[in-house]
Protein backbone atom coordinates (compact mmCIF):
# COMPACT_ATOMS: atom_id res chain seq x y z
CA UNK A 1 0.00 0.00 0.00
CA UNK A 2 1.28 3.42 -0.95
CA UNK A 3 -0.35 6.61 0.25
CA UNK A 4 -0.65 9.36 -2.33
CA UNK A 5 -1.84 12.86 -1.54
CA UNK A 6 -3.36 14.71 -4.50
CA UNK A 7 -5.17 17.99 -4.12
CA UNK A 8 -5.19 17.59 -0.34
CA UNK A 9 -6.90 14.19 -0.54
CA UNK A 10 -5.14 11.06 0.63
CA UNK A 11 -5.63 7.86 -1.37
CA UNK A 12 -4.17 4.41 -0.74
CA UNK A 13 -2.98 2.48 -3.78
CA UNK A 14 -2.08 -1.18 -4.02
CA UNK A 15 1.34 -1.31 -5.67
CA UNK A 16 3.07 -4.55 -6.52
CA UNK A 17 6.73 -5.07 -7.28
CA UNK A 18 7.74 -6.82 -10.46
CA UNK A 19 9.49 -10.08 -9.60
CA UNK A 20 13.21 -9.63 -8.89
CA UNK A 21 13.04 -5.80 -8.96
CA UNK A 22 14.88 -5.48 -5.63
CA UNK A 23 17.70 -7.74 -6.79
CA UNK A 24 17.77 -6.02 -10.19
CA UNK A 25 18.07 -2.53 -8.70
CA UNK A 26 20.71 -3.57 -6.20
CA UNK A 27 22.83 -5.27 -8.88
CA UNK A 28 22.44 -2.68 -11.62
CA UNK A 29 23.15 0.16 -9.18
CA UNK A 30 26.67 -1.22 -8.76
CA UNK A 31 27.22 -0.78 -12.51
CA UNK A 32 25.34 2.42 -13.29
CA UNK A 33 23.95 5.61 -11.85
CA UNK A 34 20.23 4.87 -11.73
CA UNK A 35 17.74 7.59 -12.58
CA UNK A 36 13.97 7.23 -12.53
CA UNK A 37 12.27 9.01 -15.41
CA UNK A 38 8.53 8.46 -15.28
CA UNK A 39 5.54 9.93 -17.04
CA UNK A 40 3.67 9.65 -13.74
CA UNK A 41 2.86 12.66 -11.62
CA UNK A 42 5.39 13.34 -8.88
CA UNK A 43 2.76 13.06 -6.13
CA UNK A 44 2.09 9.46 -7.15
CA UNK A 45 5.60 8.44 -8.21
CA UNK A 46 7.59 9.73 -5.21
CA UNK A 47 6.04 7.32 -2.66
CA UNK A 48 6.52 4.40 -5.06
CA UNK A 49 10.14 5.35 -5.76
CA UNK A 50 10.77 5.76 -2.02
CA UNK A 51 9.39 2.25 -1.51
CA UNK A 52 11.60 0.84 -4.28
CA UNK A 53 14.70 2.59 -2.98
CA UNK A 54 13.94 1.54 0.61
CA UNK A 55 16.43 4.03 2.03
CA UNK A 56 19.35 2.46 0.11
CA UNK A 57 20.10 5.63 -1.85
CA UNK A 58 20.50 3.70 -5.11
CA UNK A 59 18.19 5.90 -7.17
CA UNK A 60 20.22 9.03 -7.84
CA UNK A 61 17.70 11.32 -9.53
CA UNK A 62 14.01 11.49 -10.32
CA UNK A 63 12.24 13.04 -13.27
CA UNK A 64 8.46 13.15 -13.55
CA UNK A 65 5.66 14.04 -15.96
CA UNK A 66 6.54 17.73 -15.94
CA UNK A 67 9.93 16.78 -17.46
CA UNK A 68 8.22 14.92 -20.34
CA UNK A 69 6.83 16.27 -23.57
CA UNK A 70 3.18 15.50 -24.14
CA UNK A 71 2.59 14.35 -27.69
CA UNK A 72 -0.57 15.14 -29.71
CA UNK A 73 -1.90 11.62 -29.05
CA UNK A 74 -1.69 12.20 -25.27
CA UNK A 75 1.33 9.98 -24.62
CA UNK A 76 4.57 11.29 -23.13
CA UNK A 77 8.09 11.37 -24.58
CA UNK A 78 11.23 11.61 -22.46
CA UNK A 79 14.09 13.85 -23.54
CA UNK A 80 17.12 12.04 -22.14
CA UNK A 81 19.38 15.08 -22.57
CA UNK A 82 17.98 16.49 -19.32
CA UNK A 83 19.72 13.59 -17.58
CA UNK A 84 23.00 13.88 -19.46
CA UNK A 85 23.90 15.85 -22.59
CA UNK A 86 26.28 13.09 -23.74
CA UNK A 87 23.87 10.32 -24.68
CA UNK A 88 26.66 7.84 -25.41
CA UNK A 89 26.41 6.70 -21.77
CA UNK A 90 22.61 6.87 -21.30
CA UNK A 91 20.12 4.04 -21.76
CA UNK A 92 16.42 4.08 -20.96
CA UNK A 93 14.65 0.88 -19.99
CA UNK A 94 10.97 1.46 -20.76
CA UNK A 95 7.84 -0.46 -21.69
CA UNK A 96 6.71 2.29 -24.06
CA UNK A 97 8.81 2.93 -27.20
CA UNK A 98 7.06 6.30 -27.51
CA UNK A 99 8.89 7.31 -24.32
CA UNK A 100 12.25 7.26 -26.08
CA UNK A 101 11.03 8.26 -29.55
CA UNK A 102 13.33 11.31 -29.57
CA UNK A 103 16.32 9.19 -28.51
CA UNK A 104 15.52 5.82 -30.09
CA UNK A 105 19.13 4.66 -30.11
CA UNK A 106 19.15 4.88 -26.30
CA UNK A 107 16.05 2.79 -25.65
CA UNK A 108 15.88 -0.70 -24.24
CA UNK A 109 12.37 -2.10 -24.56
CA UNK A 110 10.82 -4.26 -21.88
CA UNK A 111 7.37 -5.76 -21.81
CA UNK A 112 4.95 -4.11 -19.42
CA UNK A 113 4.15 -6.08 -16.29
CA UNK A 114 0.89 -6.40 -14.44
CA UNK A 115 0.84 -9.44 -12.19
CA UNK A 116 2.71 -12.47 -13.54
CA UNK A 117 4.55 -13.87 -10.48
CA UNK A 118 6.81 -15.93 -12.77
CA UNK A 119 8.04 -12.96 -14.82
CA UNK A 120 11.83 -12.98 -15.27
CA UNK A 121 12.26 -10.05 -17.67
CA UNK A 122 14.47 -8.12 -15.25
CA UNK A 123 16.71 -11.14 -14.64
CA UNK A 124 16.95 -11.72 -18.39
CA UNK A 125 18.33 -8.19 -18.88
CA UNK A 126 21.16 -8.51 -16.36
CA UNK A 127 23.79 -10.14 -18.63
CA UNK A 128 23.07 -7.59 -21.36
CA UNK A 129 23.24 -4.62 -18.99
CA UNK A 130 26.43 -6.01 -17.47
CA UNK A 131 28.12 -6.13 -20.88
CA UNK A 132 26.71 -2.78 -22.03
CA UNK A 133 28.72 -0.93 -19.41
CA UNK A 134 31.97 -1.74 -21.23
CA UNK A 135 31.10 0.01 -24.49
CA UNK A 136 32.11 3.57 -25.25
CA UNK A 137 28.75 4.35 -26.85
CA UNK A 138 25.61 2.45 -25.81
CA UNK A 139 23.85 3.59 -29.00
CA UNK A 140 26.11 1.48 -31.21
CA UNK A 141 25.35 -1.65 -29.20
CA UNK A 142 21.64 -0.96 -28.85
CA UNK A 143 21.45 -0.40 -32.61
CA UNK A 144 23.11 -3.76 -33.31
CA UNK A 145 20.70 -5.49 -30.97
CA UNK A 146 17.83 -4.06 -32.98
CA UNK A 147 16.53 -1.77 -30.23
CA UNK A 148 16.39 1.25 -32.57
Amino acid sequence: MVEVVLGGRSTLYHVYKRPFVDYFLKKVSTWYTLVIFTASMQEYADPVIDWLDAGRGILAKRFFRESCTQLPNGSYAKDLTIIESDLSRVALLDNSPVSYSSCQANGIPIEGWTNDPHDEALLDLLPFLDSLRFTSDVRRVLGIRGFQ
